[in-house]
């Protein structure tokens, strides 16, 4: 399908919407409204990968169900390929693939090939061009490649139904694509295809919107980012622009062997915004305080006398150059691990 003369693929205007929710049980609860969105405001250009970028409960997937056609705003409007997704969602739904799920819709008692096949006839596809374009795509996500393509789906591994899912969506070749969290839960391999393939769809010109919570993701893969936070974008810019934004601050790491509990102490005592706190391999713990350049040396020798005192061992101490992580914790005062819903 061939994209439409349009300035944007994607030209997001105003978004707002707002959900009504019960609190406190059935009698005696009460309603509360919830702004999902507060006037949300980007676009995404033809040949580019562009990520938004956020904690879950940010508004992420309220906007990209809007944007394809799924829901529609309490205000403002989001134009694909200049068509209207409030005016003209026919319009929109042609020219878009949508994944916002690893399993939904999928035929479970059906193999990778039956299911493409399926859906390809439902968006019109037959005969020989049908069966070649299932070919190309189960060539495309490596499913012939892993002996899938004749796999029921309820005998997959999600990564697989990983890939089925980007498969379905590319089944009419549309110009743009729109993807929720499409890496979620996938284990590396997986992940790193799909990533490829969505470099390689920009690459031929095609638009590729993505949700992410994942740092390291939105850095290797994406043109473009947009940073959500409560409902609303707070940075815009590629990777390198937003880094450059949290310049007078640097990450100072720690690896440490501690329990979570010691190493949050740890991470406390020694001031600053803790970013992330992860299991690593042989029982170390991955803390990351930001710092002023200045004192980030003073910093690691605090750390390393508070850690004598705690009885918590260090095994590594360095400066590491910010991250998109670092950008979100500066602009929000608050870990990716946020929370909410959309």
């Amino acid at each position: 399908m061939a994209a439409v003369a349009a300035p944007h693929a994607i030209e997001v205007r105003g978004l707002r919407k707002s959900y009504w929710v019960r609190e406190g049980g059935l009698l005696r609860g009460r309603r509360r409204r919830i702004e999902a969105l507060r006037g949300v405001s980007f676009t995404v250009g033809w040949g580019e990968v562009y990520g938004l970028l956020g904690p879950n409960g940010a508004g992420k997937t309220t906007t990209v169900k809007i944007i394809a056609t799924l829901l529609e705003p309490d205000e403002g409007d989001a134009l694909v390929a200049g068509y209207s997704s409030v005016r003209e969602p026919l319009e929109v739904r042609e020219r878009i693939g949508v994944m916002l799920s690893v399993e939904r819709g999928f035929f479970w008692k059906l193999t990778a090939r039956e299911n493409l096949k399926y859906f390809g006839l439902l968006y019109g596809l037959d005969g020989r061009e049908l069966e070649e374009r299932i070919e190309e795509l189960l060539e495309l996500t490596g499913l012939k490649r892993l002996g899938a393509e004749n796999r029921r789906f309820e005998d997959m591994s999600l990564g697989m139904r990983a890939r089925l899912g980007l498969a379905r969506a590319l089944l009419r070749d549309p110009p743009v694509l729109i993807l929720d969290e499409p890496t979620l839960g996938l284990d590396p391999p997986s992940a790193r295809m799909v990533r490829s393939i969505l470099r390689k769809l920009a690459s031929r010109g095609k638009a590729v919107l993505l949700t992410t919570h994942n740092m390291f993701e939105a850095e290797i893969v994406c043109d473009r980012v947009g940073i959500i936070s409560r409902g609303r974008v707070i940075a815009e810019g590629s990777p390198g622009e937003l880094k450059a934004r949290v310049s007078d601050r640097v990450p100072v790491v720690l690896h440490v062997r501690a329990s979570p509990t010691e190493a949050e102490a740890l991470a406390q005592r020694i001031g600053g915004a803790v970013s992330r706190l992860t299991e690593r391999d042989g029982g170390l713990l991955y803390v990351r305080v930001l710092a002023d350049p200045e004192s980030a040396e003073r910093i690691i020798q605090r750390a390393i006398e508070e850690a004598l005192r705690l009885g918590v061992r260090v095994a590594e101490a360095r400066i590491e150059e910010p991250t998109l992580e670092d950008v979100f914790i500066a602009l929000t005062g608050a870990s990716e691990e946020g929370g909410g819903g959309g």
